[in-house]
């Protein structure tokens, strides 16, 4: 497989990269860079994260992770899974992939550079879907869309992983209800001031700031709006993006920095969607892969990933 090239013409800002709020750089030049890339036919795509001009993407049919080079391209699957989903990634300051274990009800931790298995988390049984994650410098925090509560790995303080015994279960209080059989909490970001979480309900359409100590949350004041179909989060500065995956559009809102309200500026919407689950960023622009729900899959269906202007 052709060898993958990772380039980044900048560095990101300190505090985005130690909040783990995007992986992008802000005046890295993409208008070079292809805006549409191709995975391979059959692979079901749903997470991304980017690291350092590569790619990475989770398969909800496998678990198999993929990675590209977002100006040529090229790519190759860089880690086999394990027969259930990876859904939500995110790549943290040190090069570490985190991934969303889907109905495996776990998490895995994988080298981004050796493509090694660093640490495997379990969190829970039958019915459970672990659909996404994000990453601070003191703990990654995994949303479960089918139970009331949210996982925390805590971090040491150089970042080290933690044994399985220190993971956490915190149960949702305050403003979130739960709705049976159906996916509740879905993408997760944190606050432009660091300080706590955002969450989508895609059963209701509703964003909440959630406490990541504490597990209380308060619906964020948006109005009127509802977020419907909410699937991924991205936090840059103040700007939330929410992925719509089945309205085959992106909702940009602009954040207070705490969190507790916003309003929506505008909508990004693309002819060459196909119900794109979650976006990350690299340099002016959004990538986001087309999970095609709506598409019966076999092992020839294709796939690929869109990039718009952000």
């Amino acid at each position: 497989m052709p060898r993958l090239v990772r380039r980044l013409t900048a560095v990101l800002s300190v505090p985005a990269l130690m909040l783990g709020l995007v992986s992008t750089s802000a005046s890295a030049q993409t208008t070079s860079f292809r805006t549409r890339i191709e995975l391979p036919n059959g692979f079901q795509p749903e997470g991304i994260a980017i690291y350092r001009g590569t790619a990475y993407f989770g398969s909800r049919l496998n678990g198999d992770i993929y990675a590209a080079d977002l100006k040529t391209g090229a790519g190759e699957r860089i880690v086999r899974g394990p027969g259930t989903g990876s859904l939500g990634m995110k790549v943290d300051r040190f090069g570490r992939l985190f991934v969303a274990g889907a109905a495996g009800g776990d998490a895995r931790v994988i080298d981004t550079r050796t493509h090694e298995l660093l640490a495997s988390y379990t969190f829970a049984t039958a019915p459970t879907f672990v659909n996404d994650v994000i990453v601070s410098k003191d703990a990654a925090w995994f949303t479960d869309s089918r139970k009331p509560v949210f996982y925390k790995v805590p971090l040491g303080p150089h970042g080290d992983l933690p044994p399985q015994s220190a993971v956490q279960i915190i149960p949702y209080s305050g403003d979130y209800r739960h709705v049976p059989d159906v996916n509740n909490a879905n993408g997760i970001a944190l606050t432009p001031d660091g300080k706590a979480l955002i969450i989508v309900q895609s059963s209701t359409g509703f964003l909440f700031r959630v406490d990541p100590d504490t597990g209380v949350t308060r619906r964020i004041d948006i109005g009127d709006l509802v977020m419907t179909n909410g699937d991924g989060l991205l936090v840059i500065g103040t700007t939330l993006y929410v992925v719509q995956n089945r309205l085959n559009k992106v909702a940009v809102l602009e954040l207070d920095p705490s969190g507790t309200e916003g309003h929506l500026v505008r909508e990004i919407t693309s002819p060459d969607f196909d119900v794109p689950t979650t976006a990350a960023a690299f340099g002016s622009r959004l990538y986001l892969p087309n999970a095609r729900f709506t598409t019966p899959p076999t092992p020839d269906t294709p796939y690929w990933v869109t990039a718009v202007p952000r």
